[in-house]
């Protein structure tokens, strides 16, 4: 008997601490909590794409989504997705940004009515313990203003990444038309992260049944955004 009373507190006291690790671990606020995440919605109908949003998490994993025509000659649409990894200054900029802009929390559009339509914009921010967000078609608050510019012109690089897995695909004499644009575009510093379509630009290197200017732009291309990504 005294042996089974000398060992019964120590069975006690192991079987006490996983139990209550267990709860903790179950109801322990931000226990697996998703990173913190900036995104970017465009609505705006006639355009194409007529929508589209990019998410940005506090890690650098991005998502862009949107819902164009499949091609120029087409009116059938798709639904096309992306994931890609933003920059490390990409992310530092987005992020500053939306702290300055008070994480979209609060009226964000100028109220000005006879400002031109340019879409319908919506910044929202959320990290577990915050969700807001802000819709305007402009807005005069400088953060919001330089994160608007900044998400448009990534748009435009994975709306490139969009036609050229398309031309690649189905139609590679479009190739060498829609490289060139790029690259005057790139040249201009009218694109943002270029690393996000390297995908494609690496399939189109790779791919000996591609005329050589084509496979030339898409190295080019490829080496200014690895040398724009170091920065």
């Amino acid at each position: 008997m005294s042996v089974a009373l000398r060992y019964q507190p120590k069975r006690l006291c192991f079987r006490l601490p996983l139990a209550a690790l267990a709860l903790f671990l179950c109801s322990a606020p931000g226990h697996a909590a998703d990173p913190a995440t900036v995104t970017f919605t465009l609505d705006f109908p006639g355009s194409d794409p007529e929508r589209y949003s990019i998410s940005v998490s506090a890690d650098g994993h991005s998502k862009y989504v949107c819902s164009a025509k499949i091609s120029e000659e087409s009116d059938e649409r798709e639904t096309y997705q992306s994931e890609f990894e933003l920059s490390p200054a990409g992310r530092q900029r987005i992020f500053d940004l939306a702290a300055q802009a008070h994480f979209f929390a609060g009226k964000v559009d100028s109220g000005n009515k006879k400002l031109a339509f340019t879409g319908s914009k919506t910044l929202a921010y959320s990290d577990g313990q915050r969700n807001s967000s802000a819709k305007y078609n402009y807005s005069a608050i400088p953060p919001v203003q330089q994160l608007t510019a900044y998400f448009q012109n990534l748009s435009a690089t994975l709306e490139y990444g969009r036609h050229l897995t398309y031309f690649h695909r189905y139609q590679k004499l479009a190739l060498d038309e829609e490289l060139k644009h790029m690259e005057e575009q790139a040249r201009d510093n009218s694109l943002g992260e270029l690393q996000a379509v390297q995908p494609v630009l690496q399939q189109i290197l790779d791919d000996t049944t591609v005329i050589n200017i084509v496979r030339a732009r898409a190295e080019r291309l490829l080496e200014m955004g690895k040398a724009a990504a170091s920065h």
